[in-house]
């Protein structure tokens, strides 16, 4: 069927782009820039050595600023998206559920949940993240200890000229040493840090249950329509003439041709909520176990094979996390930062 196909390629399109963003995000070195320059090499046999050049510095700086400088792109994508989806929702999701007299909370949920989301996105995207400087350096070094492995006392970051507290990184993309650091966010245009940690875990939260609420009630609206056109009890014929009860793929095609926006809508937001219900299960486990992004992707890299200089060099370190403290204590953490008159007291 041709319109199964074409949904097929639409949703893993979707998808792909997803990945790649993904991907893409927060690397020196990402899977596109990588991608780019495989396809470069192989184009160089038929490509003139001037065009080359031309769109290589075309390329190669287009991907540098949009990956790897702060810039609103991906917030506007980030808003238009929503609009996008919100927009095809109330033109038509809505307005038939009303008729089919749904609950009017129900079809509120989704609005009362974009309004908690938008309202986390922007205490996260405005937030100082815990931007190290010279006045607060000295307070911070203070606040966690040191666990020898993944956090040398002493080490300087190069580019700040300061000593790195422990938990802390350099972002190359805002250019500051960031204490707690997780991740720099695209979407957000703004790191992730121990001063918004809690807020980007809420808005995390609050986009996916935005999401699956829309997809919820689109399922349901589908649901309800194809009960009252008693479709399930209906017969067809094929392209030879023979009859055949209704199957499911009949049915996906009927609503798709009656409704295209409305599934093509669906198909994108059961994705995103796919992919947000993943990365919120991630960051979960993160906050449960005092764990940040930039620590769970280093504690893979080191293994068990590093090896502290106070320790026999045929004696493997094993590596062992020593911020957490319980589950509760670490959900504290993250929505209530600790300070160094804290750990002091303790």
């Amino acid at each position: 069927m041709d319109f199964l196909t074409l949904f097929l390629v639409y949703l893993c399109f979707v998808l792909v782009v997803t990945a790649l963003l993904c991907l893409c995000s927060g690397r020196k070195e990402s899977f596109l820039t990588r991608s780019v320059n495989r396809a470069s090499q192989v184009l160089s046999l038929v490509i003139p050595t001037q065009l080359q050049r031309v769109t290589h510095k075309v390329t190669h700086g287009a991907l540098h600023r949009l990956f790897h400088t702060r810039s609103c792109l991906f917030v506007v994508l980030h808003i238009a998206l929503q609009a996008a989806v919100f927009g095809e929702y109330t033109w038509e999701v809505f307005g038939y559920c009303w008729e089919l007299q749904f609950h009017l909370l129900l079809l509120l949920l989704p609005y009362l949940l974009l309004a908690g989301n938008m309202g986390c996105f922007l205490l996260c995207s405005r937030a100082n993240p815990g931007i190290i400087t010279k006045s607060n350096h000295a307070s911070l070094v203070k606040v966690y200890a040191y666990d020898g492995v993944m956090f040398q006392r002493g080490t300087v970051c190069p580019t700040c000229t300061m000593e790195k507290p422990a938990r802390s990184k350099h972002c190359s993309v805002c250019r500051t040493c960031v204490h707690r650091f997780d991740h720099h966010c695209v979407w957000l245009n703004n790191c992730v840090g121990a001063s918004n940690a809690g807020w980007f875990l809420l808005y995390l939260l609050s986009l996916t249950a935005t999401a699956a609420a829309l997809a919820a009630l689109t399922v349901s609206f589908l649901i309800h329509v194809v009960l009252l056109s008693s479709l399930t009890h209906s017969t067809y014929l094929d392209a030879q003439g023979q009859e055949h009860p209704v199957e499911i793929a009949f049915l996906v095609q009927h609503l798709f041709l009656t409704f295209p926006r409305i599934v093509f809508m669906l198909g994108f937001v059961i994705l995103l909520t796919l992919v947000l219900g993943g990365y919120s299960a991630f960051s979960l486990y993160l906050a449960f176990t005092n764990q940040t992004t930039n620590e769970w992707c280093k504690a893979r890299r080191f293994g068990v094979s590093h090896h502290l200089s106070s320790q026999p060099p045929d004696r493997q370190l094993v590596y062992k996390n020593i911020y957490s403290k319980g589950i509760w204590r670490n959900l504290k953490e993250i929505f209530r930062p600790p300070t160094a008159l804290e750990r002091k007291k303790k």
